[in-house]
């Protein structure tokens, strides 16, 4: 019932908090109440890239092993792998920068008016001659074969200059 999100939203709310007695709690709470360890473990997959995200890439990494170690061995045994990756997101360092950019970005898409713009001709892959013609991937400059940062723009020309890791106005 209720207390199956009440219960998970006190896991999330204890790792955001680094708080790792809590955290194990939680997390012993809702194994030993019989809860699908598989259905926790998606979850930590989830607060990786939702909470702790750049500040430490390898959290991603974290949970996708435990969800695949619980996977292999299921309960009892995966419970100290979950209580490991719960005690980690809790130390862990956080940040919601990438969850923030990517919202900006759903926010953008979904307040356009009109046609989105298309892509811009020096980004497209032109597989055939026609396309060459018309002008796709015309100078469009391959980083990896210049020793310096490359200037070149990415994004439409409507956009240019849009910087989604900055707050947008709503």
């Amino acid at each position: 019932g209720e207390e199956h999100y009440n219960c998970i939203s006190a896991l999330h709310k204890s790792m955001r908090g680094s708080d790792e007695n809590a955290s194990l709690y939680w997390l012993a709470r809702m194994l030993e109440g019989g809860e699908d360890p598989l259905y926790v473990a998606r979850r930590l997959v989830r607060f990786a890239s939702e909470d702790i995200g750049l500040a430490d890439p390898l959290a991603l990494t974290q949970a996708v092993a435990a969800y695949q170690s619980c996977h292999f061995i299921g309960m009892p045994e995966c419970e100290v792998i979950l209580a490991q990756c719960v005690v980690y997101f809790a130390r862990a360092p956080k940040s919601i920068e990438v969850y923030k950019a990517y919202s900006n970005v759903k926010e953008c898409l979904r307040t356009h008016t009109g046609p989105l713009p298309p892509v811009p001709l020096h980004l497209r892959n032109a597989p055939t001659r026609l396309m060459k013609n018309l002008g796709y991937g015309k100078g469009y400059k391959y980083n990896p074969m210049y020793k310096e940062p490359v200037e070149q723009d990415y994004l439409p020309e409507e956009l240019k200059g849009t910087d989604f890791f900055k707050e947008r106005k709503t």
